[in-house]
């Protein structure tokens, strides 16, 4: 599977996770995200991969958990945000 064809996946498996949850919306056209109150707390970067925003320690379980990572965009961790493997993302 090329690049394009796992984000295309990934946008419509994202879009399926929210409308499974009770007042979110998707927003953003290039980079979809959500938010609640201005705060940005799930998005899909550029390579169709989930970038979800936790606290700590729930940041550290998960990471350990299903051994993902921290979210890098544009060459910067984003300390707050895990990646989420797509078989999870995919198991709505």
């Amino acid at each position: 599977m090329t690049k394009p064809t796992i984000k295309i996946l990934n946008v419509d498996v994202y879009d399926k996770l929210i409308e499974s949850v009770s007042g979110i919306e998707r927003k953003g056209k290039t980079m979809p995200y959500t938010s609640v109150n201005g705060h940005m707390f799930s998005f899909l970067d550029k390579n169709g991969e989930m970038g979800l925003r936790l606290p700590q320690p729930e940041r550290d379980e998960f990471i350990k958990k299903y051994d993902t990572k921290l979210s890098v965009q544009h060459d910067k961790v984003m300390k707050e945000y895990v990646v989420v493997p797509y078989g999870l993302l995919s198991n709505t």
